[in-house]
């Protein structure tokens, strides 16, 4: 734990910027090249779309999540290209605000790499939402034509143009790390245009620090806001580092999907031996009220300690339930402990308790195999 006071942390940082400002020339803004020199620097350049060549299409009538988010209007059919977790939030809201939305994605199932049951239940809903999703179903060409996009269409079972009035392309975001001057520093960026950072967030050049996007996945706000707070304790002599057990990850759709931890999919991936246990949501009273019984809490289990090693949770409101499972997993809990800690009922809170109790077979509300 620590124990210094972060008030005296941040003044001492402060006061060494400060003292940094009145060294440093006043900057131009009018474009000239002006040199300013520093004793730390951090980078936090973030990330931007990225678009595949055969997909750009200068149009106005093509968008990035960028543009799609500034909500210019409600088209009357929207294609989203990416099933992903940008792709599938882009296209729930546009369909709940009147567009007939169709999404393709390349692989065969929507949210590659998340784990199938939890994707299950946010997929039933966007089919249902949606006017049709295409899956293992690749764009080839576009063009524009008349009021709208021609998109070549090329699947298992289709081979054909359609035409839609906007095109949403969601397929990721890619960091920005050019054009900084970096090759002139000790700092090594990645193939994939990451820039390697240690524990500390500290890059080869050992005066300049790498947080957010720019320093690899995941590619979420909350993780940079915690890399931030590490590399400034860090340039104030404080001995910080960058280790999280669990940094949870949310698909603001409807409904949601979170998680934290250790996924199933990853274990099995790595050859990691874990235990399931599930909570359907069809025996929560609360989600009974709120009509969503289609949700799942489910944890990740190390056999024999029975620690807590990842959750996955799909339903109403999964990214505010995410936060306890995230503590419980940096806190070393074992599923005993999520048992044991009385939850209130009828919420949908509780569904990490009873997830609990269903892998030791005790669940009042859920039969289960009893262990």
């Amino acid at each position: 734990l620590r124990t210094w006071p972060h008030s005296t942390v941040l003044g001492e940082l402060s006061e060494s910027l400060g003292v940094l400002a009145r060294r440093l020339p006043d900057v131009a803004l009018d474009g000239e090249v002006t040199d300013v020199g520093f004793d730390h620097a951090i980078i936090a350049t973030g990330s931007r779309p990225t678009i595949p060549p055969p997909l750009r299409l200068e149009s106005d009538r093509v968008w990035d999540s960028t543009a799609a988010l500034e909500l210019r209007e409600v088209p009357t059919s929207l294609l989203v290209i990416g099933g992903g977790y940008i792709g599938l939030e882009m296209a729930t809201l546009y369909s709940a605000l009147g567009a007939d939305v169709t999404v393709v994605e390349m692989t065969g199932s929507l949210l590659p790499g998340a784990d199938p049951d939890l994707v299950k239940v946010l997929a039933e809903s966007v089919e249902e939402r949606t006017k049709e999703i295409l899956l293992e179903t690749r764009v080839t060409e576009m063009r524009e034509s008349g009021e709208g996009v021609e998109v070549d269409l090329l699947g298992p079972d289709l081979d054909e143009s359609r035409t839609y009035h906007r095109v949403l392309i969601a397929t990721g975001r890619r960091p920005n790390s050019e054009e900084l001057g970096l090759e002139t520093t000790g700092v090594k960026v990645n193939d994939r245009g990451f820039i390697t950072v240690d524990h500390q967030r500290r890059t080869g050049e050992s005066s300049i620090f790498a947080i957010g996007d720019v320093a690899g996945e995941p590619m979420l706000a909350h993780k940079s806001t915690h890399e931030a707070r590490v590399a400034v304790e860090v340039i104030a002599g404080e001995p910080a580092a960058w280790e999280p057990a669990a940094i949870p990850a949310v698909v603001y759709t409807d409904p949601e999907i979170a998680w934290t931890g250790l996924s199933e999919t990853d274990a099995r991936k790595r050859g990691i031996e874990v235990e399931v246990a599930r909570f359907p949501w069809s025996a929560s009273g609360r989600a009974t009220t709120f009509g969503s019984n289609r949700g799942v809490t489910k944890l990740v289990i190390e056999p024999g300690t029975e620690r807590l090693l990842g959750v996955g949770i799909a339903g109403r409101g999964a990214g505010e339930l995410i936060g306890e499972a995230t503590l419980a997993v940096e806190m070393g809990a074992r599923a005993e402990d999520l048992q044991l800690t009385i939850h209130a009922h009828p919420t949908l809170s509780e569904t990490l308790m009873e997830a609990a109790e269903t892998f030791f077979g005790t669940s009042p509300h859920y039969m289960s195999r009893r262990r």
